[in-house]
């Protein structure tokens, strides 16, 4: 039983994960510091609502890792009977798969389809992506009718959300779970995924105290960077962050060796290490866009 239980584990849907926690909540560090006192004052009070217990406080930093929380709040790996609802209506909605070599959104996303009517965004069907789920929440957010434990959910919904559109890996695919199947290795490092690698350890490499990291990039980000990162559309932002994934994440990436790992050098970590940091500070910036515009 044991042997089918682990290899029902390793056969499982690879964990959709984004940044980690101390990479959202960088994002949602940058993006406080550019809301509208009114718009930040809004967002807290929603927030204080938050009776879940899945985050460590209220604050929009930590209310920006809610969305894996409650994903995976009955992820069951392993387990007679599967995952429970909340994780298979939710896991998709965190990643467009564009696949490397002939990016198709419409695919990617499903076909496309609209909203059933009467249906809220939460409540959604399982089949949808983060593109399609951004749209939806924005426009929940936006609505005063929208009832407020539903502007609740799609406030913790985009402050995940917009910054897992900024994860490269969530926005391409090379027919490997979005990087989850790639080994690879570097000096000093573990080997992990190189999913992995770009949720968490490059993340890492910016400094572990997420308040820090988050005013140095603050403090990085011109006027002309907010012009441009606030052009655009949610559909444009995620062909942005595919063509960092296929010029960088895989585009640099070393041939495996012999036994499947690719081993990284100190001149690729210091090129995805410089990407993180410019799309932790893009999604900062467009999820203070978005908020500032959906909450007048």
């Amino acid at each position: 039983m044991l042997l089918l239980l682990l290899a029902a584990g390793l056969t499982a849907a690879p964990a959709a994960h984004a940044w980690g926690d101390e990479g959202h909540r960088i994002v949602a560090l940058i993006a406080q510091h550019d809301l509208r006192p009114s718009v930040r004052e809004q967002v807290q009070v929603l927030l204080e609502g938050d009776d879940s217990g899945l985050t460590r406080d209220t604050s929009m930093a930590s209310e920006a890792t809610w969305a894996d929380r409650y994903r995976d709040s009955d992820r069951r790996d392993g387990v007679a009977g599967g995952h429970g609802p909340r994780y298979e209506r939710t896991w998709r909605w965190h990643f467009v798969d564009l696949e490397l070599t002939a990016p198709d959104l419409t695919r990617a996303c499903y076909g496309r389809p609209p909203l059933p009517p009467g249906t809220l965004a939460s409540q959604g069907p399982a089949e949808d992506c983060i593109v399609d789920k951004i749209q939806q929440f924005t426009a929940e957010l936006s609505n005063p009718l929208t009832p407020l434990p539903e502007r609740r959910l799609a406030l913790q919904f985009l402050l995940h959300l917009i910054g897992d559109l900024h994860q490269p890996l969530h926005a391409a695919d090379d027919h490997d779970a979005g990087g989850n199947r790639v080994r690879v290795v570097a000096p000093g490092r573990r080997p992990g995924s190189l999913h992995e690698y770009w949720d968490v350890q490059f993340v890492r490499d910016l400094g572990t105290d997420a308040p820090e990291v988050a005013a140095r990039l603050i403090a990085q980000i011109s006027s002309g960077d907010r012009a441009a990162w606030s052009r655009g559309s949610v559909a444009d932002w995620a062909m942005q962050s595919f063509a960092v994934a296929q010029a960088v994440a895989y585009g640099t990436l070393p041939p495996a060796d012999a036994s499947g790992e690719h081993h990284l050098t100190a001149d690729d970590i210091a090129l995805a290490d410089n990407a993180v940091a410019t799309q932790l500070s893009r999604a900062g910036v467009r999820l203070a866009l978005v908020l500032n515009r959906a909450l007048r």
